[in-house]
């Protein structure tokens, strides 16, 4: 896949350079700020009306990298990469799939800490103002991402959680950057990513051979989205998974998704264990 044509800063760079010089103008003299440059209006429009892309559809993963350990299931003990501590390998190194299977836990390396890395598809789609809901067809689950939300006190652990959303680094709707030498001029519209923090797992595996992750992990996602010239659409998922029980450091993976005409390839299919 060439990436060589995509223009991953610009803008987005250029209106970075634009609130920092307006940041420090503003600690330097916040009146004359003030008076030129008038604060806009809070902004009362839903998640759903605020969304700086467009995700509803169909995505494929595109793999382009850690290839052997997403495409097939690596032996047991392979996990090079993950910063798995003592007790996360010594774990890792008693996999059992038949076990998993037998005790109905064959969807262990489907829950939200991995789901993004499997080799599947993903519906996008609101539910409503506040709700966006992803579907995989690799063990068709079910991620719902509550804006606004917070996580229940008392709910059960699931293989894919809570998960808490909120759109990002975004200007509000309708609000232009003023010119300021060397920023590109005034750009109206918006930007920004999709955050999504996830908790109250049900312990899982990071990688489908066993390398596990605990019920107090978080998985801490940003969503970006960006259009090619030719009009292709791609999603980037970065995925941070910190596990104090298991893991010595964060974990954190780039998953690709491009996006799809239509639902052609959509198969859902249930969890393997291996």
């Amino acid at each position: 896949m060439n990436f060589g044509s995509v223009n991953f800063g610009g803008p987005r760079l250029r209106a970075l350079s634009v609130l920092v010089f307006l940041s420090v103008l503003s600690f330097a003299a916040p009146s004359r700020v003030s008076a030129q440059f008038p604060v806009p209006p809070p902004d009362t429009a839903t998640p759903r009306e605020n969304a700086p892309f467009d995700l509803n559809g169909y995505w494929v993963a595109v793999v382009t990298e850690d290839w052997r350990y997403r495409m097939v299931t690596p032996e047991k003990g392979d996990f090079p990469g993950v910063p798995a501590n003592a007790v996360g390998r010594r774990v890792a190194n008693t996999w059992d799939p038949a076990k998993d299977e037998a005790s109905g836990n064959q969807c262990k390396s489907y829950g939200a800490a991995a789901i993004m890395r499997l080799p599947e598809r993903l519906h996008i789609s609101w539910v409503d103002e506040k709700t966006l809901k992803v579907e995989t067809d690799a063990g068709t689950q079910t991620r719902v991402f509550h804006f606004g939300g917070v996580p229940p006190l008392d709910a059960a652990p699931a293989w894919q959680g809570y998960s808490a959303a909120s759109w990002e680094a975004q200007r509000p709707r309708g609000f232009v950057l003023p010119v300021v030498a060397g920023s590109g001029g005034a750009r109206p519209g918006q930007e920004g990513y999709l955050k999504v923090i996830t908790t109250q797992l049900r312990p899982g595996y990071l990688r489908k051979n066993g390398v596990p992750y605990g019920a107090n992990a978080t998985v801490e996602e940003y969503f970006d989205s960006f259009k090619e010239p030719n009009g292709d659409a791609w999603l980037i998922v970065t995925t941070i998974v910190t596990d104090p029980q298991y893991l010595d450091n964060s974990y954190i993976t780039s998953s690709q998704f491009k996006k799809l005409p239509d639902a052609s390839g959509w198969n859902p299919t249930p969890c393997e264990a291996k």
